[in-house]
């Protein structure tokens, strides 16, 4: 079985300053890590090798310095991995960024299974995975929880809806977005991070793309544009009440009108 899983560097604060022009992240001089939903799909993809046997592969899309959660893949077990990383990829929304990754997939060659994270802790959207499978026209399935059966031809999910709990069956090639829990995620291991210190990442700029429209991509690309983004204020304000149950019940009262709650 030949699996990708996509991952994202993000940041590893919620202190990060906005581009007041463009309305994205200021990344550069912030410490990044990778994202948490990702490292179930690569626990996932991981297992799934262990099982059925194969290859598994990461695929990134951001600046130079996202190579350093490609090395953290590899340190868990992963076979090879792929930086997408241009200038002109910058600022892109959910649009843009789908349709580079889905570029860079086709270059990478075709994969059995592509699994991603339900989501990612910046922009919480949930919908680069799906969006990448369209883009791929494969049949996507989201909010995986449990792998079910591997068969020679699909997949077996359990997919944790809002009500309920479905169990579909989809034809490979597929996309899956894991949620979390799936399982539990390993840790890196010294020894492999020593073995693959020097393992090539294969990088790949708008160049080697087989669109090579600018227009496509990063802001040029993008159809949403922020209007503003803020971080939320902090309110450390205490009150300290003294009293029995009556005058600390009024004092509640009191407040609750106070703040037009009650």
């Amino acid at each position: 079985m030949n699996i990708l899983v996509c991952i994202k560097q993000v940041p590893d604060s919620n202190k990060v300053e906005v581009d007041p022009v463009t309305g994205v992240l200021k990344r550069n001089g912030v410490e990044s890590k990778m994202n948490p939903y990702d490292l179930y799909a690569i626990e996932t993809a991981l297992r799934l090798k262990e099982k059925m046997g194969g290859e598994v592969s990461v695929v990134s899309m951001g600046p130079p310095q996202a190579a350093g959660i490609i090395r953290e893949a590899f340190a868990m077990g992963v076979d090879k991995g792929a930086l997408i990383s241009d200038r002109k990829f910058g600022g892109a929304d959910v649009l843009a960024t789908s349709y580079t990754i889905s570029q860079g997939i086709k270059i990478l060659g075709g994969f059995d299974l592509i699994l991603c994270g339900k989501q990612t802790i910046d922009g919480d959207t949930a919908q680069v995975g799906p969006e990448i499978s369209e883009w791929l026209d494969i049949p996507c399935v989201s909010n995986v929880s449990k792998i079910v059966e591997v068969e020679n031809e699909s997949i077996i999910v359990e997919m944790d809806m809002t009500d309920d709990i479905e169990i579909t069956r989809v034809q490979f090639p597929c996309l899956l977005s894991v949620d979390k829990d799936i399982f539990i995620p390993r840790l890196p291991s010294y020894v492999k991070k020593q073995e693959t210190k020097d393992r090539e990442i294969t990088m790949i700029s708008l160049n080697e793309l087989e669109d090579k429209d600018e227009m496509h991509y990063g802001l040029n690309g993008s159809p949403t544009q922020v209007q503003r983004i803020f971080p939320p204020e902090v309110n450390t304000h205490q009150e300290m009440w003294n009293g029995d149950g009556t005058e600390l019940t009024d004092q509640l009262m009191k407040k609750l009108q106070e703040l037009k709650f009650a």
